[in-house]
């Protein structure tokens, strides 16, 4: 288990990953800048009872907050904002980590973070949804799919050699590709999982 000192120095480390400004965090966890400043000033120690508000700030769990091993738990990168609806350039930084229970210590599994509402009710806005490398796709699964270096997140239907790729939301048109452009589309895997925070 890490020492006040240590979990500082993390909580440090996560932000700056995150690009997430000391205000920032502050305003994550509810609590003034001046008292968060504190304790990455080495002025106060770290209250073990506020690790749960930094983890969830911080897009990581307790277990990891502190050190404190936990086997059953794996950590999964975010990487960026894929687009549902008008495809956004996909970002293919890590801005993060979340945590899964899973004893898979699979490498292909990623996080990316839903914008837009073309899955609608399916993914909410902003919602985080778990790609799988690894999972063989089949007609109406949601993937991943990279076109013209933007993601977006789409049910996937193949009829021949045409590639439709539909949203739950029926205002958003279909993505048709045909074998022409299957150079320029790239699936990045099959959506496993999709988790999202009530207000």
């Amino acid at each position: 288990m890490r020492n006040s000192k240590e979990v500082i120095a993390y909580i440090n480390e996560l932000r700056k990953q995150q690009k997430m400004s000391i205000s920032e965090l502050s305003e994550k966890v509810g609590m003034a800048k001046s008292g968060v400043s504190l304790y990455f000033n080495g002025k106060r120690e770290f209250p073990i009872n506020h690790a749960e508000k930094f983890a969830k700030a911080l897009h990581t769990n307790v277990f990891d907050l502190l050190g404190v091993g936990d086997d059953s738990m794996i950590k999964v990168p975010v990487l960026g904002e894929i687009a549902c609806g008008q495809p956004i350039l996909a970002e293919q930084n890590i801005e993060g980590y979340r945590y899964i229970n899973c004893r898979d210590q699979s490498s292909n599994l990623f996080f990316l973070k839903a914008k837009g509402d073309s899955m609608v009710p399916t993914i909410p806005e902003n919602s985080y949804v778990l790609i799988d490398r690894d999972e063989s796709v089949e007609d109406n699964d949601i993937v991943a799919v990279l076109i013209d270096n933007s993601a977006t997140l789409k049910r996937y239907h193949k009829n021949g050699n045409t590639v439709t790729l539909t949203g739950d939301n029926p205002n958003f048109p279909p993505i048709v590709l045909t074998s022409t452009e299957d150079a320029i589309a790239q699936i990045l895997g099959k959506a496993i999982q999709v988790s999202f925070e009530l207000n």
